[in-house]
């Protein structure tokens, strides 16, 4: 499923879920560093653990982050 994140660097985020746990995630665009490594670290995880873990984190002055936004993806892909 891809998302359209709002607010952040990143253009799209592209999220692969089996069941309820996170098999893949792509960011295009962004901070590629942290945006591999926050991919990295959610894979094989349980996605309602990641969008508890995820939700509300900002990026400085903004009022959302690459982390919160991959939580609204990960709830959109879990109501498909």
């Amino acid at each position: 499923m891809r998302y359209i994140p709002k607010g952040v660097c990143s253009q799209a985020i592209d999220v692969e879920l089996d069941g309820e746990i996170i098999t893949q995630v792509k960011f295009t665009g962004g901070c590629h560093g942290n945006t591999q490594g926050l991919a990295r670290l959610a894979e094989g995880m349980n996605a309602r653990d990641a969008i508890n873990k995820l939700r509300g984190i900002r990026c400085g002055f903004k009022s959302t982050s690459c982390p919160d936004q991959l939580a609204n993806a990960l709830e959109a892909a879990l109501n498909q």
